[in-house]
């Protein structure tokens, strides 16, 4: 059972939400061969403030 395991900063709309993880699932089905129903996605949401870059919080660099 695959289980693709993905952290992206809050944020996003549910229906990209959505069609990440059919994508992900499209893809792992192809070059893994295994079933669908045994795929896992699972997106871990973080706040921008708990994300950091090059010694900074992604909250303190946006806009």
């Amino acid at each position: 059972m695959p289980i693709i395991d993905v952290t992206l900063i809050e944020g996003r709309p549910a229906e990209r939400k959505a069609a990440l993880i059919r994508e992900l699932t499209d893809a792992a089905e192809r070059v893994l061969g295994v079933p669908r129903a045994s795929i896992r996605v699972l997106l871990r949401e973080l706040p921008a403030e708990n994300w950091g870059v090059g010694g900074e919080t992604k909250a303190s660099t946006r806009g």
